[in-house]
Order: C-alpha cells, then structure tokens, then sequence
C-alpha cells in the first residue's frame, strides 16, 4: 500500500516526466517564457490534484524530517523533482541563438 508521501511523489513525477518529455519539446521548444508559463500550470495542477484529496483534513506529511501540510510538501516535493529535469532540458533545447 502507498504511503500518501510516495503517491504525492509518484504523482509529481508524472507530471513532470510527461511535461518535460512529451509536452514541452512539442509545444514550448526553447521559448523560456513558454516552457515557464506551462510549468506554472503544471506546477498548479499537481496542487489542485493533491489539494483536492488534502484539502481541510489534518493529513500531516513528513518532509526532511520535519511535519507540513499538503500543499509544502508537493510544492517542495515538486521542485526538487523538476531541477535535473529543468537542467536536462535547458541543456538539449538550450535558448535560440
């Protein structure tokens, strides 16, 4: 049985692999401002996702040791999970010259 922890995880990196793998190169490309404004709404999403299950309820989530709520933990959870993805693809579809 998963954890609430490992299903917010899971979760997020769904959406990122998805997002960075499919999504991006087809719409965004290198256009920095478009990959930032989809990331901005995937970045949403996940929340709304996970808030809609977390939202009201007392559900404390462990994070480094620490207890948080849900919407710390998917939010940090989110961007630790996107940086070698967003280095990745900066570095392949790097800015138009």
């Amino acid at each position: 049985m998963l954890t609430v922890e490992l299903a917010v995880i899971l979760l997020n990196a769904v959406l990122l692999l998805l997002a960075y793998f499919w999504w991006y190169p087809r719409v965004a490309g290198a256009d920095l401002r478009k990959v930032a404004v989809f990331d901005t709404l995937i970045t949403l999403l996940a929340l709304l996702i996970v808030g809609s299950r977390f939202w009201g309820t007392e559900q404390a989530f462990e994070l480094f040791g620490f207890h948080t709520n849900w919407f710390w933990f998917t939010l940090v959870t989110y961007l630790i999970l996107e940086m070698p993805l967003a280095i990745w693809y900066f570095r392949r579809y790097g800015p138009p010259r």
